[in-house]
């Protein structure tokens, strides 16, 4: 029996970030004849990439990993800034004409799935109005993050301090700190990326913490990989310093778990060759947890701590009482004077964009089903979604889901059929939350995301080695997607 409707495209793909762009490329590579197209609720390509445009900002990870599978990072700088992964991404898509099927300025709010159809019917907001769509499946890229709005404590005060308080999330273009003194709040990745590169300009910049966080130094370019581009050229040296960055990253982690002392003895002797001697080490970067039960962060040539160690930038552990005129008051009675302070004080989290799922009409409780592979729901006929790792690159994650679904998509074009959905039949498997992970950005919120299960193919998994023989190699036919 076919399908009553023929549907606009074959797959939607939501986000035209670095997961939309590589799921697409993956979906045209494997698939020519199938027909796509991607929403992007911005006006440009770039997602996350697009929208930071704070001081300094790059990535956390190695672009050998970040990179995509299918396309070599040709850039020097392994650990590389914004706008040169912009510039990625957006090749990424001209090149393969990926960025001609992109509806712009088209925010899904709605997907229902019909049973009887059997295809999405998809209503996106676009200038002011409502616009349809109708796809077999639904591929949400939309990662976790919430692009309108960051996170920002509610603090005493605000409303005397006569300076300017910036979100890096929404970095005015206006905003000169030449010469003058800048407060950033917090200590995570955008904190430490933000104080060494405003530090060369302003006065002085001074990183407030609460509770301090693993930060540790890596070369901005990998003398291996650059050596074996010159030797070997790109392309093959390219899956070499993948897989090398690959195995280190999960030799870090493990010894992280097991073997925590180990980890913090070494990060700390690293930490002391880089910082003014004498250093308060315990206080100002010494956590109450373990190394990788919340994520490391990277300074790329040890920049935050030169900073430091020049006296241009310094690290104060402490809590904010109240703002005032002229800057912080400070719980341990220390002032802080600040001309600009900047709330690096995290992010919201927002699944699949703030879309309201149905099926048949009914709208779906996202905490009621069971993340499959950590890539579809329990219940939820073909849908994907893309969720990385949360101790690794996420292109890694993204890769292999794209895989997956085009794996997916053979098997049922081999057989005729339209339908697939992952059922949970066994009554003993019990939930969990679906990112295991103790950062306040994930406490926060993740009541509101689906759950993992106990066992697999019921977990979000953390491990590459193991998802890439799940996703890549094994059948689809475990006995838990259901095909028709």
């Amino acid at each position: 029996m076919s399908t009553s409707i023929t549907p606009d495209v074959d797959v939607l793909i939501v986000g035209a970030g670095l997961s939309g762009i590589g799921a697409a490329r993956h979906l045209q590579d494997a698939f020519p004849r199938k027909t796509f197209t991607i929403l992007e609720a911005r006006d440009s390509i770039g997602g996350t990439w697009d929208l930071f445009r704070y001081p300094g900002v790059r990535s956390d990870s190695d672009m050998q990993t970040l990179g995509y599978r299918f396309r070599p990072w040709t850039d020097e700088k392994s650990i590389a800034d914004g706008p040169a992964i912009l510039d990625y991404v957006r090749a990424t898509a001209a090149e393969s004409g990926i960025d001609q099927r992109i509806r712009f300025g088209h925010r899904m709010i709605r997907a229902d799935w019909s049973s009887t159809d059997r295809v999405w019917t998809v209503t996106a907001e676009h200038a002011g109005r409502e616009v349809t769509l109708t796809a077999r499946f639904l591929y949400s890229c939309t990662g976790y993050y919430r692009y309108d709005e960051g996170f920002t404590p509610k603090f005493e005060g605000t409303e005397r301090f006569r300076g300017r308080i910036v979100h890096p999330q929404h970095w005015p273009v206006d905003l000169d700190y030449a010469g003058k003194k800048v407060v950033v709040i917090g200590s995570g990745a955008t904190a430490v990326t933000l104080v060494p590169a405003m530090a060369g300009d302003a006065e002085h910049v001074t990183m407030l913490q609460r509770s301090p966080t693993y930060i540790a130094s890596l070369p901005a370019k990998d003398p291996i990989n650059n050596t074996l581009r010159r030797l070997v050229g790109d392309r093959i040296a390219y899956p070499i310093s993948r897989w090398k960055n690959v195995a280190i990253s999960i030799l870090i982690y493990q010894l992280s778990q097991r073997k925590p002392r180990l980890v913090k003895k070494f990060l700390r002797k690293a930490q002391e060759r880089q910082l003014p001697a004498g250093y308060d080490i315990d206080t100002h970067l010494t956590p109450r947890y373990n190394p990788w039960d919340q994520r490391l962060c990277l300074v790329p040539d040890g920049d935050l701590f030169r900073s430091i160690r020049h006296g241009t930038a310094s690290i104060v552990t402490d809590r904010i009482s109240t703002f005032t005129e002229t800057g912080l008051a400070l719980e341990s009675g220390t002032q802080l004077d600040a001309d600009v302070i900047v709330t690096a004080t995290g992010l919201n989290l927002l699944i699949f964009g703030g879309a309201q799922l149905l099926v048949d009409g009914t709208p779906v409780s996202l905490p009621e089903t069971l993340a499959y592979k950590g890539m579809m729901l329990s219940g939820i006929p073909n849908f994907v979604f893309t969720i990385g790792y949360t101790n690794a690159s996420w292109t890694l994650k993204a890769d292999l889901v794209a895989e997956y679904f085009c794996r997916l998509l053979a098997r049922m074009d081999r057989h005729g059929e339209t339908v697939c959905v992952p059922e949970n039949d066994d009554p003993t498997i019990t939930t969990r939350p679906l990112l295991d992970f103790d950062a306040g950005y994930v406490q926060r919120s993740i009541d509101q995301f689906p759950h993992s299960g106990s066992r697999a193919p019921w977990q979000l998994g953390m491990s590459y080695v193991h998802d890439l023989v799940t996703l890549r190699h094994r059948t689809v036919d475990d006995g838990v997607m259901h095909f028709s």
